[in-house]
């Protein structure tokens, strides 16, 4: 059974979370213990709500170095809605920029669609090999709930890195609905809202690990 931890820093659907992780045979546990969360087969970073509020309580519990750490030596991490944005270098509400963890470059910034926020059900455009949607059928809808996005991907492939596989969604234009690189994965809506389709891919996420 593959260790997951699911950072505690003050945002997240926890309970909603370690019950779709339980589903899926991990072995879950909810802290922002250092020692466990760098341990551990997964890091899961949730989040809701505002992305400076989020930085604010990951960095209150030093989880932008616990990510850097565990990506620095080849280990998992999975970044759920603001948990995914928060990737970024930089976030953008308001008028009112948010310094994120800078692991991609880019913003995170409003999305140009006439109805906001971005709440229900959504088709999302997967690539060629990617692990987190594997045997997920191209119909399939995930659960978005979300008026902020990235909308573009800044980082070039490089001789020396794989290209990032990209998953793309639409509302009022493209944005990033998942990204695939390396040991961080991150999805925009939310897995553990999205019932069996969640589900299998939150499988093929921990039986990767």
């Amino acid at each position: 059974m593959k260790s997951v931890v699911l950072l505690d820093y003050g945002s997240g659907n926890l309970h909603s979370a370690k019950r779709a992780l339980d589903r899926v045979g991990a072995d879950v546990t909810v802290t922002a213990d250092p020692k466990a969360a760098l341990a551990c087969d997964g890091l899961v970073v949730p989040g809701v709500g505002a992305f400076a509020a989020c930085m604010e309580g990951l960095l209150a519990v030093k989880g932008d170095r616990i990510i850097g750490q565990r990506l620095a030596g080849g280990r998992p991490v999975l970044g759920i809605c603001v948990g995914m944005q928060i990737m970024f270098e930089r976030g953008v509400e308001f008028g009112i920029e948010a310094a994120g963890c800078g692991e991609w470059p880019g913003t995170v910034d409003r999305l140009a669609a006439p109805v906001l926020p971005h709440m229900g059900w959504n088709t999302v455009r997967a690539p060629e090999k990617s692990v987190l949607f594997d045997g997920i059928d191209a119909e399939t809808r995930f659960y978005f709930v979300h008026s902020y996005a990235a909308q573009r991907w800044e980082l070039e492939p490089s001789e020396v890195l794989a290209a990032p596989l990209l998953t793309w969604a639409d509302h009022g234009g493209d944005f990033l609905a998942a990204v695939e690189n390396g040991p961080l994965s991150a999805t925009q809506f939310h897995p553990e809202k999205s019932g069996d389709a969640g589900a299998a891919l939150l499988k093929n996420w921990v039986d990767s690990l």
